[in-house]
């Protein structure tokens, strides 16, 4: 039988530095969680350690050095978290061969090189493509502690032998989109009302702290879009220009009310798609990878509809809750399934946040949110270069376009009508992920990423 959801929306929804949250957010967490346990260590054993060395398994190996893992890594053994670590931090750490940084282990220093982070096989017999392992070794290379973690998308880790964590029983337990209906029905509650109360019943907190903290996710996913609106220039890696102010400045003086539309929504996705290639602060909406797909929806319900905060908040709920029904029954790891898990399962989110925010029936919000994802099924990961920026900017610019004509397309369907239904579709997606070829999940070693030209 299936479990329950237990995942908190607020897990989800994790604030961090760009590019990936795979690649940054989930090795920095790993790091400072590997940190925390040295330092928890009887000192009669890290008193024998002389060096650290953390080796990168997968596509954390193909395309680490693009993703900035290394950095991530380095700046988790400093005991930087993903909530507060600044991006002009990342930026500053010293990645050249002759860099030194002390590990602070709790009473002692241990010196670390860049490179004692290792890209080591990106084809391994491990559980998950994404898995880093960081030892604590003595002067004769003896292994003092070792922990094996895996980056399973969106920021998550977990690790082999990891206890499970306690927290609270869900209210009204759902674990696809068929349950889900069924509480609803059963509850007589609205779909906002009732994960609230399961998140209230997860976390232990109050439903005002809870809502608090999504305006502040909110936030972030703005100031992401703001940032990007305005700024110019080259983007780090390949250089590839920015384009978000370019495309504000033709919607602004576009006369077709059409395009003038198209391009708002394209703008505001490329603007924070941009902010995540540069390292900025965002949310991940599920990953970092796909954060501009949500913001730009929100930007132009704000901004150009005039929703009010309640509206946009019941909308992110509903996102939330069908980003947590894609990731409890397929993945949300383009290592996993490919883009279909990332852009794909946003372009969902973003469906049902239109649908359900524009006070929709909750078939309608799901009809919306299946035929999103129905139409970026077998979409490949395969960044040029290993970078969150060809194809990766556009692609969530198109996931918002689709989205919301997937919003479009449930408003006048008839209830009943559409025969997939959403928990098909998802299924459909990871199994079309279990037969893609490791060459388009994220490793840069196969699609798009071969056939760029000479740059």
């Amino acid at each position: 039988m299936i479990p329950p959801i237990n995942t908190s929306l607020l897990e989800l929804f994790r604030i961090g530095p760009g590019p990936s949250s795979s690649h940054t957010i989930g090795p920095m967490r790993a790091a400072r969680d590997f940190l925390t346990a040295i330092r928890a260590w009887p000192e009669a054993v890290t008193s024998r350690a002389a060096r650290l060395e953390v080796r990168l398994y997968g596509s954390l190996a193909a395309t680490g050095p693009g993703h900035g893992t290394n950095r991530a890594v380095l700046a988790g053994l400093l005991d930087q978290a993903p909530e507060t670590c600044s991006p002009e931090f990342l930026g500053s750490l010293d990645l050249s061969p002759e860099a030194v940084h002390h590990i602070d282990l709790g009473g002692r220093s241990l010196v670390l090189h860049p490179a004692d982070v290792i890209s080591d096989f990106t084809e391994h017999g491990f559980n998950h493509s994404n898995t880093l392992i960081p030892r604590l070794l003595d002067a004769h290379g003896a292994v003092l502690l070792e922990r094996r973690y895996a980056s399973i998308g969106g920021g998550f880790i977990h690790w082999e032998g990891q206890p499970e964590e306690r927290r609270g029983e869900p209210v009204f337990p759902f674990f696809d989109m068929r349950s889900l209906k069924l509480a609803l029905s059963e509850s007589g509650m609205p779909l906002h009302e009732l994960v609230l109360m399961n998140e209230t019943a997860l976390t232990g907190r109050g439903q005002a702290e809870i809502l608090a903290d999504l305006d502040r996710i909110m936030e972030v996913m703005d100031a992401a879009v703001r940032r990007g609106l305005t700024a110019t220039g080259k983007l780090p890696g390949l250089g590839l220009a920015r384009k978000a102010h370019i495309l504000r400045a033709r919607a602004s003086a576009a006369e077709s009310g059409a395009g003038r539309f198209l391009l708002h929504l394209d703008a505001y996705a490329f603007a924070a798609a941009e902010e995540n290639a540069a390292g900025g602060i965002v949310a991940t909406a599920p990953t970092s990878g796909s954060s501009g797909v949500i913001p730009a929806v929100l930007a132009l319900l704000r901004r150009h509809q005039h929703r009010d905060r309640d509206a946009l908040r019941r909308g992110l709920i509903a996102a939330g809750t069908i980003g947590l029904l894609v990731r409890h029954n397929a993945s949300i790891a383009g290592a996993e399934v490919g883009c279909q898990g990332e852009i794909g399962a946003a372009s969902c989110m973003a469906a049902a946040l239109l649908a359900y925010a524009s006070d929709l029936p909750i078939w309608a919000v799901e009809t919306a949110a299946e035929i999103a994802l129905e139409h970026h099924l077998g979409l490949t990961c395969d960044p040029v270069g290993g970078f969150v920026q060809i194809p990766c900017i556009e692609r969530n610019a198109m996931g918002a376009v689709k989205a919301y004509n997937a919003f479009l397309i449930a408003s006048v369907e008839d209830q009943g009508l559409n025969l997939m239904g959403l928990d098909g579709v998802i299924r459909a997606m990871l199994e079309t992920g279990r037969d893609m070829s490791a060459k388009y999940k994220e490793t840069a070693t196969g699609g798009l990423a071969l056939s760029r030209p000479a740059c």
